[in-house]
Protein backbone atom coordinates (compact mmCIF):
# COMPACT_ATOMS: atom_id res chain seq x y z
CA UNK A 1 0.00 0.00 0.00
CA UNK A 2 1.54 3.55 -1.33
CA UNK A 3 1.00 5.80 1.65
CA UNK A 4 2.79 9.15 -0.43
CA UNK A 5 0.50 9.71 -3.43
CA UNK A 6 1.24 11.58 -6.36
CA UNK A 7 -2.45 13.25 -5.70
CA UNK A 8 -1.97 13.35 -2.13
CA UNK A 9 1.79 15.07 -2.05
CA UNK A 10 0.49 17.68 -4.65
CA UNK A 11 -2.33 18.60 -2.34
CA UNK A 12 0.14 18.74 0.73
CA UNK A 13 2.66 20.71 -1.12
CA UNK A 14 -0.20 23.49 -1.93
CA UNK A 15 -1.72 23.26 1.13
CA UNK A 16 1.90 24.38 3.08
CA UNK A 17 2.76 27.03 0.33
CA UNK A 18 -0.66 28.91 1.10
CA UNK A 19 -0.62 28.44 4.75
CA UNK A 20 3.60 30.22 3.82
CA UNK A 21 2.11 32.73 1.77
CA UNK A 22 -0.96 34.10 4.26
CA UNK A 23 1.56 34.16 7.25
CA UNK A 24 4.03 35.99 4.99
CA UNK A 25 0.59 38.61 4.30
CA UNK A 26 0.06 38.73 7.50
CA UNK A 27 3.82 39.35 8.69
CA UNK A 28 4.54 41.87 6.36
CA UNK A 29 1.54 44.56 7.79
CA UNK A 30 2.62 43.72 11.45
CA UNK A 31 4.54 46.23 13.51
CA UNK A 32 6.30 44.06 15.60
CA UNK A 33 9.63 43.35 13.10
CA UNK A 34 11.57 45.58 16.14
CA UNK A 35 10.68 46.15 19.36
CA UNK A 36 12.51 48.26 22.12
CA UNK A 37 12.05 49.29 25.89
CA UNK A 38 14.14 51.80 27.63
CA UNK A 39 15.85 51.06 31.01
CA UNK A 40 15.02 54.91 31.96
CA UNK A 41 11.30 54.86 31.29
CA UNK A 42 10.16 50.97 31.59
CA UNK A 43 6.18 52.29 31.03
CA UNK A 44 7.28 52.68 27.56
CA UNK A 45 7.57 49.81 24.81
CA UNK A 46 8.43 50.94 21.09
CA UNK A 47 7.73 48.91 18.25
CA UNK A 48 8.52 49.13 14.39
CA UNK A 49 7.58 47.28 11.54
CA UNK A 50 8.09 47.77 7.61
CA UNK A 51 5.03 50.63 7.33
CA UNK A 52 4.89 52.29 10.98
CA UNK A 53 6.35 52.90 14.46
CA UNK A 54 4.30 52.36 17.28
CA UNK A 55 4.41 53.37 20.96
CA UNK A 56 2.72 51.35 24.13
CA UNK A 57 2.68 53.09 27.51
CA UNK A 58 0.04 52.05 30.12
CA UNK A 59 -1.81 55.76 30.15
CA UNK A 60 -2.95 55.90 26.28
CA UNK A 61 -2.07 52.31 25.06
CA UNK A 62 -0.80 51.46 21.75
CA UNK A 63 -0.25 54.74 19.61
CA UNK A 64 1.03 54.15 15.85
CA UNK A 65 2.07 56.08 13.09
CA UNK A 66 2.94 55.18 9.36
CA UNK A 67 5.60 56.55 7.92
CA UNK A 68 5.31 59.09 6.38
CA UNK A 69 8.31 59.42 2.98
CA UNK A 70 8.70 56.30 1.67
CA UNK A 71 12.72 57.47 0.36
CA UNK A 72 13.63 58.24 3.75
CA UNK A 73 13.15 54.93 5.10
CA UNK A 74 16.22 53.25 6.36
CA UNK A 75 17.96 51.34 3.63
CA UNK A 76 17.05 48.65 5.09
CA UNK A 77 13.43 48.83 5.82
CA UNK A 78 13.17 49.78 2.25
CA UNK A 79 14.63 46.93 1.08
CA UNK A 80 12.92 44.83 3.30
CA UNK A 81 9.03 46.19 2.33
CA UNK A 82 10.15 45.92 -1.60
CA UNK A 83 11.18 42.05 -1.35
CA UNK A 84 8.06 41.12 1.04
CA UNK A 85 5.39 43.16 -1.21
CA UNK A 86 7.93 40.85 -3.92
CA UNK A 87 7.33 37.87 -1.97
CA UNK A 88 3.34 38.53 -1.75
CA UNK A 89 3.27 38.69 -5.80
CA UNK A 90 5.45 35.80 -6.30
CA UNK A 91 3.94 33.74 -3.65
CA UNK A 92 0.12 34.09 -5.23
CA UNK A 93 1.13 33.39 -9.08
CA UNK A 94 3.00 30.35 -7.88
CA UNK A 95 0.18 28.86 -5.59
CA UNK A 96 -2.14 29.66 -8.18
CA UNK A 97 -0.46 27.73 -11.00
CA UNK A 98 -0.10 25.09 -9.28
CA UNK A 99 -3.56 24.86 -8.43
CA UNK A 100 -4.53 24.47 -12.02
CA UNK A 101 -1.82 22.14 -12.07
CA UNK A 102 -3.48 19.80 -9.65
CA UNK A 103 -4.62 16.34 -10.73
CA UNK A 104 -8.65 16.18 -10.36
CA UNK A 105 -8.34 19.98 -10.94
CA UNK A 106 -10.76 19.98 -14.41
CA UNK A 107 -9.17 22.82 -15.99
CA UNK A 108 -7.07 20.84 -18.09
CA UNK A 109 -8.11 17.91 -17.67
CA UNK A 110 -6.36 15.63 -20.22
CA UNK A 111 -3.61 18.18 -20.61
CA UNK A 112 -0.98 16.24 -18.33
CA UNK A 113 2.08 17.76 -19.87
CA UNK A 114 0.61 21.52 -19.59
CA UNK A 115 -0.36 20.41 -15.60
CA UNK A 116 3.16 19.67 -15.10
CA UNK A 117 4.19 22.67 -16.79
CA UNK A 118 2.35 24.60 -14.20
CA UNK A 119 3.39 22.45 -11.24
CA UNK A 120 6.99 23.48 -12.15
CA UNK A 121 6.29 27.03 -12.93
CA UNK A 122 3.79 26.93 -9.44
CA UNK A 123 7.30 25.32 -7.58
CA UNK A 124 9.78 28.30 -8.64
CA UNK A 125 7.29 30.77 -7.71
CA UNK A 126 6.93 29.70 -4.37
CA UNK A 127 10.29 28.84 -4.05
CA UNK A 128 11.39 32.60 -4.93
CA UNK A 129 8.72 33.73 -2.85
CA UNK A 130 10.30 32.13 0.17
CA UNK A 131 13.59 33.10 -0.66
CA UNK A 132 12.29 36.87 -0.76
CA UNK A 133 10.57 36.60 2.39
CA UNK A 134 13.89 35.08 3.82
CA UNK A 135 16.48 37.09 2.88
CA UNK A 136 14.67 40.63 4.53
CA UNK A 137 14.23 39.29 8.06
CA UNK A 138 17.75 37.64 8.15
CA UNK A 139 19.30 40.84 6.67
CA UNK A 140 17.18 42.83 9.08
CA UNK A 141 17.81 40.60 11.92
CA UNK A 142 21.28 41.14 10.87
CA UNK A 143 21.57 44.70 11.27
CA UNK A 144 20.17 44.49 15.00
CA UNK A 145 22.97 42.01 15.95
CA UNK A 146 25.47 44.38 14.84
CA UNK A 147 24.18 47.53 16.24
CA UNK A 148 23.23 45.85 19.52
CA UNK A 149 26.78 44.82 20.10
CA UNK A 150 28.35 47.95 18.68
CA UNK A 151 30.53 49.36 21.01
CA UNK A 152 30.85 53.11 19.86
CA UNK A 153 27.24 53.46 21.37
CA UNK A 154 26.42 54.21 24.82
CA UNK A 155 25.60 51.11 27.40
CA UNK A 156 22.42 53.26 28.57
CA UNK A 157 21.30 54.05 24.81
CA UNK A 158 18.44 51.92 24.35
CA UNK A 159 18.96 49.18 20.99
CA UNK A 160 16.35 47.45 19.22
CA UNK A 161 15.83 43.75 19.57
CA UNK A 162 13.98 40.57 17.72
CA UNK A 163 10.27 40.80 17.42
CA UNK A 164 7.56 38.67 17.38
CA UNK A 165 7.15 39.15 13.18
CA UNK A 166 10.45 38.29 12.55
CA UNK A 167 10.23 34.89 14.00
CA UNK A 168 6.75 34.93 12.02
CA UNK A 169 8.58 35.51 8.76
CA UNK A 170 11.22 32.96 9.24
CA UNK A 171 8.59 30.73 9.64
CA UNK A 172 6.52 31.65 6.80
CA UNK A 173 10.01 31.61 4.44
CA UNK A 174 10.98 28.20 5.69
CA UNK A 175 6.95 27.01 4.54
CA UNK A 176 7.23 28.61 1.09
CA UNK A 177 10.14 26.68 0.59
CA UNK A 178 9.11 23.63 1.79
CA UNK A 179 5.95 23.49 -0.50
CA UNK A 180 7.31 24.91 -3.25
CA UNK A 181 10.17 21.57 -3.12
CA UNK A 182 7.67 19.59 -2.37
CA UNK A 183 5.91 20.06 -5.75
CA UNK A 184 8.73 19.31 -7.60
CA UNK A 185 9.02 15.76 -5.33
CA UNK A 186 5.49 15.53 -7.08
CA UNK A 187 6.49 16.28 -9.99
CA UNK A 188 8.84 13.75 -10.21
CA UNK A 189 6.70 11.12 -8.82
CA UNK A 190 4.51 11.87 -11.61
CA UNK A 191 6.96 11.10 -13.81
CA UNK A 192 8.34 8.06 -12.10
CA UNK A 193 4.51 6.76 -12.20
CA UNK A 194 3.82 7.91 -15.94
CA UNK A 195 7.33 5.40 -16.86
CA UNK A 196 5.61 2.21 -14.96
CA UNK A 197 2.44 2.66 -16.31
CA UNK A 198 4.06 2.68 -19.87
CA UNK A 199 6.01 -0.54 -18.77
CA UNK A 200 3.36 -2.26 -17.85
CA UNK A 201 1.23 -1.18 -21.56
CA UNK A 202 3.88 -2.28 -23.55
CA UNK A 203 4.17 -5.65 -21.32
CA UNK A 204 0.18 -6.32 -22.04
CA UNK A 205 1.09 -5.57 -25.58
CA UNK A 206 4.08 -8.11 -26.06
CA UNK A 207 1.65 -10.62 -24.29
CA UNK A 208 -1.09 -10.31 -26.44
CA UNK A 209 0.27 -11.56 -29.62
CA UNK A 210 1.82 -14.62 -27.70
CA UNK A 211 -1.74 -15.66 -26.49
CA UNK A 212 -3.05 -15.60 -29.26
CA UNK A 213 -0.42 -17.42 -30.89
CA UNK A 214 -1.06 -20.21 -28.21
CA UNK A 215 -4.68 -20.31 -28.51
CA UNK A 216 -4.58 -20.76 -32.55
CA UNK A 217 -1.92 -23.88 -31.84
CA UNK A 218 -4.32 -25.47 -29.56
CA UNK A 219 -7.53 -24.99 -31.97
CA UNK A 220 -5.24 -26.37 -34.91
Amino acid sequence: MVLFTTKLVQRASLFVSFGGLITTFITTFLPLWKTMNSDLNEMENWYEGLWHMCIYTEEVGLHCKAFESFLALPPDTLASRVLMCISIATGFLGVAAAFFGLQGVEIGAGRERMKRALLILGGVFIVVSGITTLAPVSLMAYIMVVKFWDENLPDVMPRWEYGEAMFSAWFAGLLLVVGGAFLFVAVCMGDHEEKLQNKILARNQEQRPRTQYYRKTEIL
